[in-house]
């Protein structure tokens, strides 16, 4: 187990970067949720889509923790100067977050809507189940894409 992760090491710690900030916006995007709804009673859902404020504002807060503690723990700095860094890996975070949120919208309307995950200790709802499995799955996306594009030695 040792050696798997002394030679994975990056992946190992690029899980542990993603964990951290996908918390940070799953937290947040469930203070959001709750928060913004009672001011703005549209957030649940306005033209077909649902909690766009909680989603970008959480998203926001998670992408920019991920960039720290990318450039912290994860990746060596690239070829490119900090500025320029910090642009690609915002722009491709852009298109991720693009991705995030349909992905989110799909995941809510067709596969957890109305349902909730009850593990007894804790339950999810199907906005949290939905907003996990969306950003699962732009994390593989972005390791691979921030890794050749951004950090590139």
């Amino acid at each position: 187990m040792k050696n798997l992760l002394i030679k994975h090491r990056q992946i190992f710690l690029f899980i542990i970067a993603g964990g951290l900030s996908a918390l940070i916006e799953i937290g947040s995007f469930k203070v959001f949720s709750i928060q913004l709804t009672q001011w703005f009673g549209w957030e649940k859902g306005i033209w077909g889509v649902h909690y766009p404020l909680s989603n970008i504002a959480s998203t926001s807060l998670g992408i920019i923790s991920n960039y720290f503690f990318s450039i912290w723990f994860v990746f060596s700095r690239g070829k490119h100067s900090k500025r320029r860094e910090f642009t690609y890996f915002i722009f491709i975070s852009i298109i991720s977050t693009l991705m995030s949120f349909v992905l989110f919208q799909v995941f809510y309307i067709h596969i957890f809507y109305g349902n909730v995950l009850d593990l007894g200790l804790m339950a999810f709802s199907g906005e949290i189940l939905s907003k996990f499995f969306a950003i699962g799955t732009v994390a593989v996306l972005n390791y691979f894409v921030k890794k050749k594009f951004v950090f590139n030695p």
